[in-house]
């Protein structure tokens, strides 16, 4: 299992990748790999307000339909389109393939997720 250092993540299996104000956000390899083939993607309407904890989008593979979590309070200001026409994007390079990106309302938010060493541990425990 994949679990970049340079990364945040949530116990719901989101990752987070801040640059400033603004994060990008999609699900983890262990996420990608639980779900199986991802074969739609929901995303959510740019220019929209989500708090921290509200379904962001949902991921729907041969297996389930998930939703994914926000991690952070914020508004979308960006939507990855490619994830449209290609949601396997998700299960080939699924730290590339971000879901969403927002401006964050709270920057104190990001202390409250999980760091590598933390997620590996979590991931762990749940095998």
């Amino acid at each position: 299992m994949n679990i970049p250092s340079n990364l945040k993540y949530t116990r719901d299996h989101e990752w987070v990748r801040t640059e400033g104000q603004k994060v990008y956000i999609g699900i983890t390899d262990y996420a990608q790999h639980s779900l199986g083939d991802i074969v739609f993607v929901e995303m959510p309407e740019k220019g929209k307000t989500i708090k921290a904890g509200e379904a962001l989008g949902v991921v729907e593979s041969v297996k389930a339909v998930s939703d994914v979590y926000c991690p952070l309070s914020g508004t979308v200001i960006e939507v990855n389109k490619e994830l449209i026409d290609a949601p396997e994007k998700i299960n080939e390079v699924p730290y590339d393939s971000w879901i969403a990106v927002l401006e964050i309302a709270d920057q104190g938010e990001i202390e409250q997720l999980l760091s590598p060493e933390q997620y590996q541990e979590f991931c762990s425990q749940e095998g």
